[in-house]
């Protein structure tokens, strides 16, 4: 594996290394210290398995930030590792396209089993933003008992979809266009994109058609 970490404090980065290597021994890593670092290497030619990035790096300019690293690194996962555990932030990281959100007060064990939910196509959520808001977050929860986490998903064991990415596999279903979808939503086509390859990998399908035809089990 190749990982881009971001976040302005050395020590940090140095122990999120040494515990990734606990899932990949030979694992390669890229480090940054600011959100410019960062997106400079996520534009560049190097592909990435997986990106880590704080909120609070020097330059990070909100949201559009996440956003605009998720883009020019389609279908890499994108997982903030954050000290902030507001639920508002969590959502937005959502939204703009990140494939999990690790507030930095999670155990070593809790950070190793959101990653490899991600890993597995599901989008890791703290027990925090579940259990205070989880109509916010997306419909029912399904906890991850071993993450302390979980992913938004139905309790009949369906995959876990954002509620984000129910609302794009319902205009998926409906069949509209990308930039319908982005339209409706208040998303760029950027984005959606990444949330339609996100949706097809959680449902084990490799098309649009497949993705609706499977809808027919999650959405009512």
């Amino acid at each position: 594996m190749n990982i881009l970490i971001g976040d302005d404090h050395l020590l940090f980065r140095e122990g999120l290394c040494r515990l990734l290597q606990q899932l990949d021994e030979k694992a390669t890593f890229v480090e940054a210290g600011t959100f410019d670092a960062v997106l400079e290497l996520a534009k560049g030619d190097q592909e990435f398995d997986l990106i880590l990035m704080d909120l609070q790096m020097p330059g990070f300019p909100g949201f559009s930030g996440v956003q605009e690293v998720c883009e020019n690194q389609a279908g890499t996962p994108v997982v903030i590792v954050s000290a902030s555990e507001s639920q508002a932030d969590v959502r937005a990281a959502l939204d703009a396209g990140a494939s999990g959100y690790i507030p930095k007060s999670s155990s070593v064990k809790i950070m190793l089993s959101a990653l490899n939910l991600v890993f597995s196509g599901g989008i890791y959520v703290p027990p925090a933003a579940l259990l205070g808001d989880g109509a916010g977050v997306g419909g029912s929860v399904q906890v991850a008992s071993a993450s302390g986490g979980g992913a938004v998903g139905n309790a009949s064991g369906s995959p876990a979809l954002t509620q984000r990415q129910r609302d794009v596999l319902r205009c998926l279903r409906e069949g509209k266009s990308n930039k319908q979808i982005a339209y409706e939503l208040g998303l760029s086509e950027g984005t959606v994109k990444i949330h339609v390859t996100a949706v097809m990998r959680s449902l084990g399908v490799r098309n649009r058609t497949q993705a609706v035809i499977a809808s027919a089990d999650i959405l009512p």
